[in-house]
């Protein structure tokens, strides 16, 4: 099964499916921004589905109609931790790549439904 993430991120080479060199096989991190119409799959098939992945060591959701970020990290054992974000001044931390972003940028120009 082939999904397409909002964004990947592989650290060192990348691991390609096949010859079109859309199919990324050893991500590190993937962001999903989550829709109305998408937010169950991503959730739950799809997330089941990049758990099988080796590589991932990191699942993010973005929600776009509230400031929420969901970040699923994997521990030893290949058990998941969860660090949610929902205020604009936390910074979402990602270990796995050693980056650290303000919500306030993550949001920046984004209008929230009030």
């Amino acid at each position: 099964m082939y999904t397409y993430p909002d964004v990947s991120v592989v650290c060192g080479d990348p691991e390609l499916a096949d010859e079109h060199q859309d199919n990324l096989l050893n991500p590190v991190v993937i962001f999903e921004i989550l829709s109305p119409s998408a937010e169950k799959y991503d959730r739950g098939v799809k997330f089941q589905h990049y758990r099988t992945v080796e590589s991932l060591r990191e699942y993010v959701l973005v929600d776009q109609s509230q400031v929420r970020i969901e970040c699923y990290s994997r521990q030893p054992g290949n058990t998941w931790t969860l660090r949610d974000y929902q205020r604009l001044e936390e910074e979402l931390v990602s270990d796995s790549i050693g980056i650290s972003i303000p919500l306030s940028r993550i949001y920046d120009r984004v209008e929230i439904p009030g």
